[in-house]
């Protein structure tokens, strides 16, 4: 059975990591096609959705939050103020950061510890094992894939194995 912090930590680090490599893919495509980087990060899939900015800063957001609350801690605070790919990297860095900082014994155990989630007009009530499953890692992965969307509606020239970054394969003989 996987544990708690198994099914949290490693594959919302690992998300970001690929996040940060479609970035600079596509940063470098963009700046070779001559593109303004401030044009394709104000990107965005329809007019009442997130930029492609506010999607990296939510996508950060989501696993800092998910991160505390399965752990009970406080999740560094990071302002919005991120205009360029350098900022947004640096931003998906200290976020990788906070989650290398959690050891697994601060989430494993937690799975029927309480977590609200308090949001502009509910306060959701959840077990550390729910709010993984149905709230945490859907709201990280809708900012990480629409993210990628953004990118990918712009031409960014990235697929699927982007997405998914390189693949930990095992061999059966």
């Amino acid at each position: 059975m996987t544990s708690l912090y198994e099914a949290a930590i490693p594959p919302v680090r690992r998300a970001l990591v690929n996040l940060g490599a479609i970035l600079d893919k596509a940063a470098a495509h963009f700046q070779a096609e001559g593109v303004a980087e401030a044009d394709w990060l104000g990107a965005r899939l329809a007019p009442d959705m997130f930029s492609l900015i506010r999607q990296v800063q939510s996508a950060s957001d989501a696993a800092r939050f998910l991160a505390s609350r399965l752990s009970g801690g406080t999740a560094p605070s990071m302002a919005d103020e991120e205009k360029s790919v350098a900022e947004l990297r640096d931003r998906i860095d200290r976020t990788i950061a906070y989650l290398d900082s959690l050891a697994p014994a601060a989430i494993d155990g937690r799975e029927a510890e309480p977590v609200v989630v308090t949001l502009p007009k509910a306060e959701i009530r959840f077990t550390g094992a729910s709010y993984l499953r149905d709230f945490g890692l859907p709201n990280f992965f809708f900012h990480i894939v629409t993210a990628y969307g953004i990118l990918r509606h712009r031409g960014a020239p990235i697929g699927k194995l982007d997405y998914l970054g390189p693949l930990d394969m095992v061999r059966f003989e």
